[in-house]
């Protein structure tokens, strides 16, 4: 069996309210990804490169805060971080602080094809994946309208950083503190597993900041028993090792779905409320959330199925 699992981040307290007009483009994107994404499965492309381009299709869509589109940081500019991890043979490849390079996840890509590092920081890691063909572009090219008015409204409101992150066109549609990476995980043919993150991080986020999105183990995981994508507050994730928990109480006995709903339990009280994607070897999907929202879909035989809110939508 062959399944794939996206989202597009996670967060908001209280109920559910509905689109807001920008969703219907994010939920044709995640479509997209999945039926793309998807079909390159059925024809025998691995878990790995499945991952890196269904990320790679997310940080293209500049509603999404990865990528292109990624949210500004205290000084008005962008940094991103991005991380992907081949569960057969446990290697991985990360890297933190970008700010030149338009798909921070195909420089993460590189670097686990590199074989060492694995994880690489900054202008270093902009000028290792520009010299292996990542395409450079600039800082005006990654912001956004949409990025550039949450920055200033986040800052005319003295507000805490991620607060202003999915307010549609500056205004609070959703009434929500979101933290929008994307993420993905995947089973091949073959049974192999992969999973990747990647992420712009926290509205009005201090310079040096990092969040779990690139960090192995926390933000991402990938072995021969399950794969791990997690969103929401990075601080929390790393604290708790978030995407191994899962692993780990996989191993230990629980079904995909009761890790990771165990895994959220653990780390809620940290003030890390949000989401995780996770498959397993068998192809079972696993995308519970804690907030009011996470984007997801999943690719199944063929079928798709994406949500916002409560419910997922076959297509």
């Amino acid at each position: 069996m062959v399944a794939l699992a996206i989202h597009g981040g996670a967060g908001g307290d209280g109920p559910w309210k509905g689109p807001t007009d920008l969703d219907p483009d994010r939920i044709a994107c995640m479509y997209g990804v999945l039926s793309r994404v998807g079909s390159l499965l059925e024809s025998g492309v691995t878990a790995l490169e499945a991952v890196t381009i269904a990320v790679e299709m997310l940080e293209d869509e500049p509603l999404f805060n990865a990528g292109r589109g990624s949210v500004l940081t205290e000084d008005g500019s962008i940094t991103m971080d991005a991380s992907i991890m081949n569960g057969s043979d446990y290697s991985a490849g990360s890297v933190v602080n970008v700010t030149k390079i338009r798909s921070p996840i195909r420089a993460a890509r590189l670097v686990l094809d590199n074989g060492w590092p694995v994880m690489m920081n900054g202008d270093a890691a902009d000028d290792f994946a520009v010299e292996r063909g990542v395409e450079q572009v600039t800082q005006e090219w990654l912001r956004t309208s949409l990025r550039k008015a949450q920055w200033q409204k986040w800052k005319d409101s003295k507000a805490k950083p991620g607060s202003t992150d999915e307010d549609d066109k500056a205004v609070l549609d959703h009434d929500t503190e979101q933290m929008g990476t994307v993420g993905a995980v995947a089973i091949d043919y073959l049974g192999n597993l992969a999973a990747a993150t990647s992420t712009g991080g926290m509205t009005g986020k201090p310079n040096g900041r990092i969040g779990d999105a690139p960090i192995i183990g926390a933000g991402t995981w990938a072995d021969n028993k399950v794969a791990v994508s997690c969103t929401g507050v990075g601080e929390a994730f790393i604290r708790t090792c978030a995407a191994h928990e899962v692993a780990a109480r996989f191993r230990a006995g629980e079904s995909i779905s009761s890790a990771c709903n165990n895994m959220l339990n653990m780390v809620a009280p940290l003030g890390g409320r949000g989401g995780v994607i996770a498959i397993d070897a068998e192809g079972k999907i696993a995308i519970p959330f804690q907030t009011m929202l996470m984007y997801r879909g999943t690719w199944e035989d063929g079928v798709i199925k994406t949500g916002i809110g409560p419910d997922l939508f076959s297509h």
